[in-house]
């Protein structure tokens, strides 16, 4: 999809296996979604649910058409600093991985927990390159480098 760039399959094998059967059962948030790719593999590995939250228009169609038939994912087009209003859930799990050039997990991160859209010991996955954020109150539990991509998994 033109105007994204999804995590290529290394990157994202590896995210999955260091997350491991931290997916089962668990109800995912895939902010910033764009393809929805994320969010996908964590229904596949046995997410119960996952909400798909993207504000381009063509990322929402992109997945629509990815999540076709799958009963377990729904669909918020919604700017990321606005989905409190717009929803009642906490989550579990979620994927922040927004464009690279605007340093947003930094604010993302500190929006989940003034709005309380995370569930006690949260799992976080953040994608990014050349952001610097400070992941307090979070506990680092891992941290990848793959390139100039780095990953990093923080738990609440």
């Amino acid at each position: 999809m033109e105007g994204t760039r999804p995590t290529m399959d290394r990157v994202k094998e590896s995210l999955f296996a260091m997350i491991g059967q931290d997916i089962r059962n668990k109800t995912c948030l895939d902010l910033y979604a764009g393809s929805g790719a994320l969010g996908l593999e964590a229904l596949s590995n046995g997410a119960q649910t996952c909400l798909f939250v993207d504000e381009s228009d063509l990322a929402i169609k992109t997945i629509q058409e990815n999540t076709k038939g799958i009963k377990n994912a729904s669909i918020l087009k919604s700017d990321a600093f606005k989905i409190h209003q717009k929803i009642k859930t906490t989550f579990d799990l979620v994927f922040l991985d927004p464009p690279y050039h605007l340093s947003l997990i930094g604010p993302t991160l500190e929006y989940l927990i003034q709005h309380q859209l995370l569930k006690k010991n949260a799992i976080i996955v953040c994608e990014y390159e050349d952001e610097i954020f400070s992941v307090e109150p979070f506990q680092l539990l891992k941290e990848r480098k793959y390139g100039k991509k780095t990953i990093k998994i923080i738990k609440k």
